[in-house]
């Protein structure tokens, strides 16, 4: 049936739909292959542009950690085989907080618990940064009340060693 209507058309009605029929092809293949092939292509090189980013971000912050991990190391290596009690006791009087200093106690292992009354909040914050930069030693806890004077507090701290 096509086949004799295909007949019946003109050789110029004929060349004009084999044009056609070609030119709907190529969009078909374009809309249904080409197009979503190179969208996807698109998606994918942003992805893959994000995913470098990401990956020159870890980097950088893995670099930074493993700094600041050795750091910790030789800090722990600078305590001339000081253990964690007698740093705690000779840093803090050399900071000039021995006035305010009443009792430096071991809490197991790796922790030390001190007692202040009546210090300068500021150098205790000083003394305690020294300690985590210079020896790598953590503040695991920390409360402080209010003393009399200004800028004054009693403060109860637990130091930890870094792992």
């Amino acid at each position: 049936m096509i086949g004799h209507w295909w007949q019946a058309q003109s050789e110029r009605d004929r060349r004009t739909l084999r044009w056609g029929a070609a030119v709907v092809a190529l969009l078909l293949v374009w809309a249904l292959v080409w197009h979503p092939l190179a969208q996807r292509r698109a998606l994918l090189e942003q992805d893959l542009v994000a995913g470098r980013d990401e990956l020159a971000r870890v980097q950088r912050a893995a670099a930074q950690l493993a700094q600041q991990h050795g750091t910790a190391q030789r800090a722990r290596g600078d305590r001339a085989g000081k253990s964690l009690l007698a740093l705690a006791d000779t840093s803090a009087r050399d900071a000039g907080l021995g006035a305010a200093l009443r009792q430096v106690e071991p809490a197991g292992a790796r922790h030390v618990k001190l007692s202040f009354e009546a210090v300068q909040f500021d150098a205790l914050v000083q003394w305690l940064e020294l300690l985590a930069s210079g020896y790598g030693v953590q503040t695991s806890e920390l409360s402080a009340d209010r003393a009399d004077g200004a800028g004054l507090v009693n403060a109860r701290i637990t130091l930890q060693d870094a792992p």
